[in-house]
């Protein structure tokens, strides 16, 4: 048939007929032919541009009988309405198979008005879902599918897709309950999204509400890849959406996009990309600043608490971010991290020795610990604090004379005991001191006072398999030789 004059006037034949005259299994059976042929590169790079008008006149006519199933008052589940359906997803998987890496007939397509045609369509679709009829959800899934090949490479079909269904059609689709639709107009709106559309999220309330319901999918269908690839690839992007986001979300879904943040950290430093600009990882610091003693109320309430979850996340995410990451190492110059961290240090510190709590260092290193203690989510809390203090420190003068200037030193020496509700403190303890002490005499001679007292000697950085050494006027730490 690719081959044959003939069966192209057949073609344009039959396709006639079905804009005309009663829908029948035959103009289906037409249909699902012409679909065959477009799986053939060939065929579809020969198809002429009368083939494709009478494509687009058939999903005109398809489109009058939509909507005139919906506007009826009772639902119509006969042989009519379900050919009709048929039909649209059949019309709908011609069209998307013709648009498989063929601009030209992506063009054409957008130029006879078949994507403004198919929200229509779509809308409609939507309307009578809730007569829970597979051919309907057939027809919503076949014409996402479209939407989603013509806009392949193609930035004006991306751009009209865009303008006739952002915000609205694509919310409307997102709240079905139809996985697949879901996931096929996740993967248009990945598929449309640039810098220009991404900042058209913040514009108003509607817009917002969809980036909410895109963060909430990554929760709820954790198996479907274009929510995440939507929000690390395009909105992680936006400081702006970031800011706009967060201020909204509830602290369960505060906590998905901090979950998401995390693990692509770890991503983003095998593939040597920006995960997110520097301005809105100041804002995730300011966050953790601000409202950094809400984890407090774990030493007295439910260890379920979200509003200190939210806390115990940004603190891992400022970790990750301080860790000689060239990107963000600016935040090292935040105004009031490091001073906030020790702070919170202090008071947690304090909290743990003056009542038996969560904060309370342990020594319960037995194979059976007490049920939810190896999950509490404030487990190892205190040495993450430690080593953002030490991180912020690396290289940085002001921020080891600020240590300083807030006794933040003999504090890390005093949580550098062995605790088991604190995993590896010691070792975190170790690297914040060594930062804290690099290049800069004044702490080196405050530790130096340490030891005279007898602070810093036997009773710490020994029990932690160091010692302090002076050289040349400078104070070292050294690993303590073992015996031979």
């Amino acid at each position: 048939m690719a081959g044959s004059g003939d069966s192209m006037q057949n073609i344009n034949n039959t396709l006639s007929e079905i804009t005309c005259e009663k829908l029948t299994n035959t103009h289906l059976e037409a249909l699902q032919t012409l679909t065959s042929a477009f799986r053939d590169e060939q065929f579809r790079g020969s198809v002429d541009r009368e083939v494709f008008g009478n494509l687009s006149a058939v999903l005109s006519r398809l489109s009058v009988d939509v909507q005139r199933l919906t506007d009826e008052t009772e639902s119509q589940e006969g042989e009519a309405s379900s050919l009709c359906f048929k039909l649209t997803a059949e019309c709908f998987r011609a069209h998307r198979n013709a648009c498989v890496q063929c601009t030209q007939n992506q063009c054409s397509l957008r130029d006879l008005g078949s994507i403004k045609r198919s929200f229509e369509i779509l809308s409609n679709l939507i309307k009578i879902s809730s007569r829970g009829s597979n051919d309907i959800y057939d027809a919503l899934r076949c014409g996402i599918q479209f939407l989603g090949n013509i806009a392949v490479g193609n930035q004006l079909c991306k751009d009209d897709i865009w303008e006739f269904g952002f915000p609205h059609i694509f919310w409307d689709i997102l709240q079905l309950p139809d996985e697949k639709s879901i996931s096929y107009t996740c993967m248009v709106i990945h598929t449309c999204l640039d810098e220009h559309k991404t900042e058209q999220f913040v514009e108003d309330t509607q817009r917002l509400k969809l980036t909410l319901k895109i963060m909430d999918l990554c929760r709820t269908l954790p198996d479907l890849d274009w929510t995440v690839f939507i929000v690390t690839q395009h909105f992680l992007k936006s400081t702006e959406l970031i800011r706009k986001m967060y201020t909204e979300m509830t602290n369960e879904e505060r906590l998905t996009l901090l979950e998401l943040i995390l693990a692509q950290l770890g991503v983003v430093e095998e593939q040597k990309d920006c995960l997110m600009p520097l301005s809105a990882a100041q804002f995730l610091a300011s966050c953790f600043t601000d409202h950094g003693r809400t984890v407090l109320s774990l030493s007295s309430e439910a260890s379920d608490n979200q509003a200190a979850l939210v806390i115990i996340w940004l603190l891992d995410i400022l970790c990750e971010m301080t860790s000689d990451r060239k990107e963000f190492m600016s935040l090292q110059d935040h105004p009031d991290l490091l001073s906030a961290t020790v702070d919170l240090l202090k008071e947690i510190h304090l909290l743990g020795k003056n009542s038996r709590n969560v904060f309370t260092a342990a020594h319960n290193f037995t194979l059976t610990r007490p049920e939810g203690a190896e999950t509490h989510p404030v487990l190892s809390f205190k040495a993450h604090l430690i080593r953002l203090i030490g991180n912020l420190c690396h290289g940085h003068v002001v921020n080891q004379d600020k240590v300083r200037e807030m006794d933040g030193i003999a504090l890390i020496l005093d949580n550098c005991s062995i605790d088991s509700n604190n995993p590896f403190i010691s070792q975190w303890a170790v690297f914040a001191i060594r930062n804290i002490l690099e290049h800069n005499l004044e702490n080196q001679k405050l530790i130096q006072g340490l030891r005279r007292q007898g602070l810093a000697d036997d009773t710490m950085l020994r029990g932690m398999g160091f010692r302090v050494e002076e050289r040349d006027g400078s104070l070292l730490l050294r690993p303590l030789k073992k015996d031979p």
